[in-house]
């Protein structure tokens, strides 16, 4: 595989059992700026730094590559998730969990103003359509060069991230073992620790909220110092 390796394992996975991604993906338009970013940022993952790799690239601005990358991150997560929705069912995962000491309770602040208790396949639904609404709002995420974004944006995009890593968290802690056997352990792992490293670059989640995950990030940490 020629391309760079996160292309590649995108293709491998698009190609296994995830053709039925669970929502549609998210593109960023051909030719514009936002899709070179996205080139440049395939281009330094290809070369396995991946500290490297979610570093503001030289004059550029940050809230663009934070959206870019954002989507990015949905569209892998939708990706990792679409090949064990069949493993997480109302009957296997009657609440959204991240092990015994973690559950997560839905609230969006618009439609759902208090938080309700839910199965992982309804919260995680919920909660992908809710970004996915977030993602196509022009207002919030423009995808035209020279709309300038708002001034909000950086509270969005930490609220969009720091849901996304609940999807992790539910993955890592109840179905690993099915990312194990479908032999994903390594897609998930690497799209993780991007992940992770992106948003400490840019220190866009609170600590407290990556408390299930801690030992994990922990050791994925520790391997690149």
């Amino acid at each position: 595989c020629h391309r760079t390796k996160r292309a590649c394992h995108l293709s491998y996975l698009s190609g296994s059992r995830s053709s039925k991604t669970f929502k549609p993906k998210k593109n960023i338009p051909e030719g514009s700026h936002q899709y070179e970013l996205l080139k440049h940022a395939e281009a330094t993952l290809g070369s396995g730094n991946l500290r490297q790799a979610v570093m503001l690239p030289e004059g550029e601005d940050l809230n663009e590559w934070i959206a870019v990358n954002t989507v990015d991150f949905f569209n892998q997560i939708n990706m990792l998730y679409g090949t064990i929705t069949e493993f997480c069912t109302e009957g296997s995962c009657p609440v959204m969990s991240a092990g015994p000491r973690y559950e997560y309770h839905w609230a969006d602040g618009t439609n759902i103003k208090k938080p309700i208790k839910c199965s992982a396949p309804k919260y995680i639904d919920y909660l992908m359509t809710w970004v996915q609404d977030q993602l196509d709002d022009e207002t919030l995420f423009p995808s035209k060069i020279g709309v300038p974004f708002p001034k909000n944006f950086m509270s969005v995009a930490k609220t969009i991230l720091k849901r996304l890593f609940r999807v992790y968290a539910h993955i890592y802690h109840q179905h690993f073992d099915s990312v194990m056997r479908l032999q994903e352990e390594a897609h998930l792992n690497t799209s993780f620790k991007h992940f992770i490293f992106f948003v400490q670059e840019f220190n866009l989640i609170d600590r407290r909220e990556l408390a299930p995950l801690q030992e994990l990030i922990e050791k994925l940490g520790s391997k690149d110092r």
